[in-house]
């Protein structure tokens, strides 16, 4: 039984790691009296291999690049930012109320190692693209024998 739970885990794990997972944000409370409803919204990404690269791209539309963090290790990307309104309209106002306002935050566990130092991410037409070179751990490095001194 216990290795049948084991198993379990692992084909979870397995299954996490393969999907794509929508992120639940949370916004920061601005009002004074804190009645207004923490907010909830998605920031979904779309992760893909190019040649010796890992990219992900995700729609951070309406937040400024100074509002944004991108954060890489070798084996996950975390992606942070705020998305500001910057006019403030009463709730009596609304018509439909669709769009997600405040502070999110999103990890993704990549599928192979990347290089963090060779890794760039740029912002163009509200998409967010984080590029990273794979590692190839197997990949020798001739080198040449000094005599030493």
């Amino acid at each position: 039984m216990e290795k049948e739970e084991k198993k379990d885990i692992f084909v979870e794990l397995a299954k996490v790691k393969s999907q794509p997972m929508p992120l639940k944000v949370t916004e920061k409370n601005l009002s004074e009296d804190n009645s207004a409803d923490e907010g909830e919204g998605t920031l979904t990404v779309d992760v893909y291999q190019d040649g010796d690269y890992v990219v992900v791209e995700s729609t951070v539309a309406g937040v400024d690049d100074d509002d944004l963090e991108v954060n890489i290790t070798t084996e996950s990307v975390t992606i942070k930012g705020t998305r500001e309104r910057k006019k403030e309209i009463e709730d009596k106002d609304y018509f439909y109320q669709e769009l997600f306002w405040g502070t999110f935050s999103r990890s993704i566990i990549l599928p192979h190692e990347v290089d963090p130092e060779e890794s760039v991410a740029t912002l163009k037409n509200g998409v967010l693209t984080i590029k990273m070179p794979r590692l190839n751990r197997q990949k020798m490095k001739k080198l040449k024998v000094k005599t030493a001194d």
